[in-house]
């Protein structure tokens, strides 16, 4: 088989340093080919080789992280991460960025995001059932930094609303550090029978390769290595056409044809066109498989004319699948695309060659081993050097500061951190979003993590069992200590399940960090998992799925070190669900942990003295395990009427959002002999807030008693106002006007931080 040359071998090098490929890795892909690639060729190895395919400077540090457990399924190596919640009901999710196209263009940049985070899901046929997002952007007092976080959140809820998945949670944060980067994190979780599982894995030789759904187009050409693999400069407006276009109706129409697909058995395999379009997605089933691929690109539904063979092959037009179809089954399997209105259409088959060989037409114009395409990229080990400045930042005290002391400066301190746009309300994002669609979302955003029914009601098979799930970070932790800041980051992740009922699972994580071939860089990244590793691994929480991105930087500045987390928890009786709202006049309020001098990376630092300094809390491993344990048997005992945890904002804030939740005031008194600004605004880890019945509490704390845990009864529920000894006393509609406008008047430019700062 011969391949038509179309690059001279001097010109070859320089277009393989423009796609991004470093020489040393062109080299590689002439002796794999023994000859000058082709354009094709240079444009699939550039994508499958890039950061954001390959993860060639990312994939020996994740192999720290453990990927078995006893819920698990299927764990990292698929389109999604796969657990099993009881009575043969499974749950598929997975979390991915979509940070560089959200920076150009932030609508489509969201949008496409969550289409194909969602794609991944019903790939391996779960049935999308709810999404998450986690945000990040700059401060909202500069013009670009509320039209990429309007424009994000529009394309967010635009796009899950039209498809009916609904947006259950997430999170948003807003620092100097992410003006230049946002990130924009999806989560979606699907729900399967186990027997049902599906993996993108070809075989058969003769089997045919059929592409379900979207025309492609010259839109997302080179997104994964132009877009996504590169640092942020000046030239960051030329790269908006590299943003691809979503239609979440086509979507809609994906989901129920492949589904179906599925539950007939018409298919061998199924994957979704995501980075790197038909590119990665045949050569990862390829390569999977053991098998090879003969495609033909004129075959491919175009939406434009005259495209080039590399262009069909690399395009990331969205709303597009590929399965692997036996020839018997093929006129099934087509007619019900047709039902769903789909285009569907062989463009080639699987051979036993072990190669990727594309044609157009008679001519080939590509030919290599599919395996080294999708697995064969090659693995760095990066430099890491300490960054200076943590030593610094952990010898700041924050005691050589001047605190408020009086009760009314205190009383406006905890205003002005409720009103801090790390802590107010969200009301203003999730109000956009159709939470409630397919009507299993039994906890609503707004509290520590959204509860769902587990059960199809579209096929009238229910079940009592349910799921919680949250996704949380605080950059902030990460930036002063990556190894104990993502430690945080799931242990605050498991506490917000916890307080909801559920166990935790499982998770997936999306690791956004700046130029890991910078030292420095690279260090917080290897911290991070190192951290994270170690508490998944004390806990029994295994890594099952997520996604790398790095080069979040902007002339030369990284983000904060991100690595966000999203949790799944099971419960086994969805009755046994609990919330953050005070519930009753006279119920008891319990502090179930403990309160230090604690003031490292507090909200309250950053508010009230405008820094980012100090050592971040501590975390006791065995501790946070102990308060968790102890708090979801309290709630599935019926014990514990709510429960809510402590972090931003310390326990005034906690005690205050229960308040607002519940419409109901609380008096508390605080038996630790801290200094008033770190009782009451400190960020110790493993606390948690819980209330129950006056006549519960003596039961409540006997079972705190036998559980080993650090706990103190702090007050009772009732009355109009927030009064914490004799620090503070806050009245509920005070408390409210601070914590619910905020954001909105930020976003629609009503408000100024500095004005926050003034209170």
């Amino acid at each position: 088989m011969t391949v038509v040359a179309d690059l001279s071998p001097e010109l070859a090098p320089k277009l393989a340093v423009e796609l991004g490929l470093k020489p040393s890795e062109y080299d590689h892909v002439v002796e794999i080919l023994g000859r000058t690639p082709t354009i094709t060729e240079l444009y699939m190895y550039s994508l499958m080789w890039s950061e954001h395919c390959s993860y060639k400077h990312s994939r020996k540090a994740l192999r720290m992280f453990p990927t078995e457990g006893p819920h698990v399924l299927q764990g990292p190596g698929e389109n999604a991460g796969v657990i099993g919640v009881g009575d043969g009901w499974a749950v598929a999710f997975k979390m991915e960025s979509h940070n560089h196209p959200s920076a150009i263009e932030p609508y489509q940049g969201a949008a496409t995001g969550v289409g194909g985070i969602i794609r991944d899901i019903f790939t391996m046929g779960a049935r999308p059932i709810a999404s998450l997002d986690s945000l990040r952007f700059g401060t909202l007092d500069k013009a670009r930094q509320r039209y990429l976080f309007e424009g994000a959140v529009a394309g967010i809820g635009g796009y899950g609303n039209c498809i009916g998945v609904p947006t259950v949670g997430g999170e948003v944060y807003f620092e100097e550090a992410y003006e230049g980067n946002c990130l924009i994190n999806a989560m979606s979780i699907g729900l399967m029978r186990e027997e049902d599982l599906m993996r993108a894995v070809a075989a058969g030789p003769g089997n045919l390769v059929l592409l379900i759904g979207s025309t492609t187009g010259r839109d997302g050409i080179g997104g994964a290595s132009v877009l996504a693999s590169q640092e942020f400069d000046e030239r960051a407006e030329d790269k908006r056409p590299s943003v691809q276009v979503g239609d979440p109706f086509e979507e809609k129409l994906l989901i129920e044809a492949c589904l179906e697909l599925l539950r007939g058995d018409l298919l061998v395999a199924l994957g979704d066109l995501g980075a790197a379009g038909l590119t990665s997605s045949a050569s990862e089933m390829a390569s999977r498989g053991g098998v090879g691929l003969d495609i033909d690109v004129t075959k491919v539904p175009q939406r434009e004319p005259n495209m080039k063979p590399f262009e069909i092959m690399v395009s990331e037009s969205q709303e597009r699948m590929l399965a692997v179809v036996e020839p018997d089954k093929l006129d099934a399997a087509m007619a019900v695309c047709a039902k769903w209105g789909l285009r569907s259409t062989v463009i080639g088959q699987v051979t036993d060659t072990g190669r990727f060989v594309v044609r157009e037409g008679e001519t080939v114009v590509a030919d290599m081993p599919a395996a080294t395409l999708a697995h064969d990229a090659p693995i760095y080990d990066p430099a890491m050097e300490r960054p200076a400045y943590l030593d610094e930042v952990a010898a700041f005290d924050p005691h050589t500061l001047s605190h408020p002391e009086s009760p009314e400066a205190l009383a406006e301190t905890l205003l002005g951190l409720l009103a801090s746009p790390n802590i107010c309300s969200r009301r203003w994002i999730w109000e956009q979003y159709d939470h409630q669609v397919m009507t299993n979302t039994v906890v609503l955003p707004g509290g520590d993590a959204a509860v769902l029914r587990i059960g199809d009601t579209g096929r009238g098979e229910m079940t009592d069992r349910a799921i919680a799930v949250s996704s949380d970070c605080n950059g902030r932790y990460c930036y002063l200590d990556p190894y104990t800041g993502a430690q945080i980051a799931l242990a605050e992740a498991a506490r917000n399940v916890t307080c909801a009922g559920g166990e935790p699972a499982a998770i997936t994580d999306c690791l956004n960090f700046g130029n890991p071939e910078k030292p420095e860089v690279f260090y917080t990244f290897y911290e991070a998992i190192r951290g994270l590793s170690d508490a998944c691994k004390a806990w029994t929480i295994p890594v099952i799925s997520g996604n790398v991105s790095f080069y979040n930087e902007s002339f030369g500045n990284p983000i904060y070190p991100t690595p966000t987390v999203g949790l799944v928890g099971v419960l086994d009786h969805v009755d046994q669900h609990c919330t953050m709202d005070f519930k009753d006049e006279g119920d008891v309020i319990v502090l179930v942990g403990e309160s230090y001098d604690e003031l490292g990376g507090s909200e309250y630092l950053k508010v009230e003295h405008g820094l980012v300094t100090g050592a971040v809390p501590s975390l006791d491993l065995e501790l946070e395990a102990a308060v968790q344990a102890a708090v979801r048997d309290g709630i599935r005992s019926g014990l514990i009427k709510s429960a809510h945890d402590c972090s931003e904002g310390g326990i005034a804030v906690a005690l205050a959002e229960s308040c607002i939740a519940g419409d109901i005031g609380a008096d508390v008194h605080l038996h630790d002999e801290l200094p008033a600004v770190s009782s009451l605004f400190g960020e110790s880890q493993s606390r948690i807030v819980v209330t129950c019945a006056e006549d519960d509490a003596d039961a409540l704390v006997e079972s705190l008693i036998a559980a080993g845990v650090p706990y103190s009864v702090i007050g009772t529920v009732g009355g109009d106002r927030l009064a914490i000894c004799e620090r503070l006393s806050v009245s509920l509609d005070d408390l409210r006007d601070a914590y619910e406008p905020t954001l909105e008047a930020l976003v629609h430019g009503e408000l100024q931080s500095e004005e926050l700062h003034e209170g």
